[in-house]
């Protein structure tokens, strides 16, 4: 388990450094090296402890949820080595890897995958909810981005409707019974179903998306501060812009499907400083300096954080060989016959 963590890690950091490399291309080597020098190094504290927010208002919710489904004989210890270390994985294509936390809970506290699991589904959606409404703040300053936000929001709350109708459900569990592959796991199907009903019920899912506006406005005043740091002139208007921008980003990167959205969401986000952030007149080198330092802040921070607990919580991941298989595939069928593995 701890090699795969490492190699990841390490693949990680081979990655983001030629987008590191890739941005640097976009300006000026030595202006952006003096941009970074002259950053207010005396914010970064301020910063991560936004992040460190927005992380707290999302261990919050995951407690939540673990409630919702009837967890039980889990201490909040467990529990928060589980959720945090989960951050090594957010480096696998799509976040698969996020499935560590239903092999934990199934090992720790006994509660199946195919249970489970509905909380990473629900967590994204209604975290991409949230960063539709926060992305929405500013985008009618310039058109771009629209018809992501609509796709994020139209399959989130599609597929919660889907969920929360019944009798199309029931229909759709009793149609996969009578398909040959579905028929032998459709009662990890039905387990799935059921967990998935329970969260995404109005009161549930409408709590996780106010908690997710909440936390992941943390990180978009961090990323003000960034600007901030880097000279621009604070104003409420650079505020919305730095809102709607990293929303946006975070959102265009989840949909890649790369790990941790490595290139797109960091170019996303030099790209729309520049279209968004006309006065004072957006440079290149600082739109690069902005881009690096908050996903240093937003994505490093939490892949370092991760580590840390995985070291420090080493007893919760013995004889993981099952784990070591899906961290070193990455691929939707290895968590698939996770899911359907009994405990």
């Amino acid at each position: 388990m701890f090699r795969q963590v490492r190699g990841k890690i390490a693949l990680s950091l081979v990655f983001g450094v030629l987008v590191i490399a890739a941005l640097s291309l976009v300006a000026d080597v030595q202006k952006l090296r003096a941009t970074l020098g002259g950053f207010d190094w005396a914010l970064l504290p301020l910063i991560l402890g936004l992040t460190l927010f927005n992380y707290a208002l999302r261990f919050a919710k995951w407690q939540y949820y673990l409630r919702l489904i009837g967890v039980r004989g889990l201490t909040t210890r467990d529990s928060f080595g589980i959720f945090f270390s989960s951050f090594t994985m957010v480096m696998t294509p799509g976040k698969v890897g996020e499935l560590l936390k239903s092999y934990l809970l199934r090992r720790i506290a006994g509660t199946p995958i195919a249970t489970s699991a509905p909380i990473i589904l629900a967590e994204r959606m209604t975290d991409g909810v949230a960063m539709v409404f926060l992305a929405a703040l500013g985008l009618v300053n310039f058109r771009f981005g629209w018809p992501v936000l609509v796709i994020t929001l139209a399959a989130a709350l599609g597929g919660t409707a889907l969920v929360q109708h019944r009798p199309t459900a029931e229909r759709l569990l009793s149609l996969g019974a009578r398909i040959g592959p579905l028929a032998a796991r459709i009662h990890h199907l039905r387990d799935f179903y059921e967990s998935s009903y329970e969260i995404l019920r109005p009161r549930p899912f409408g709590l996780a998306v106010l908690c997710g506006l909440v936390s992941w406005a943390g990180d978009c005043v961090a990323f003000y501060l960034v600007l901030i740091g880097l000279g621009l002139p604070g104003s409420w208007s650079l505020l919305i812009a730095a809102t709607s921008i990293l929303a946006l980003s975070t959102l265009i990167g989840s949909v890649s499907m790369l790990p941790g959205g490595l290139g797109v969401a960091d170019a996303s986000i030099a790209f729309l400083l520049t279209l968004a952030v006309a006065s004072p007149p957006m440079t290149g080198d600082i739109a690069v300096a902005g881009s690096l330092l908050i996903r240093f802040a937003t994505l490093w921070f939490g892949v370092a954080l991760g580590a840390v607990v995985v070291i420090a919580y080493r007893h919760l991941f013995s004889g993981m060989q099952a784990l070591d298989r899906l961290a070193a595939e990455g691929s939707p069928d290895s968590a698939r016959s996770l899911v359907g593995t009994k405990p």
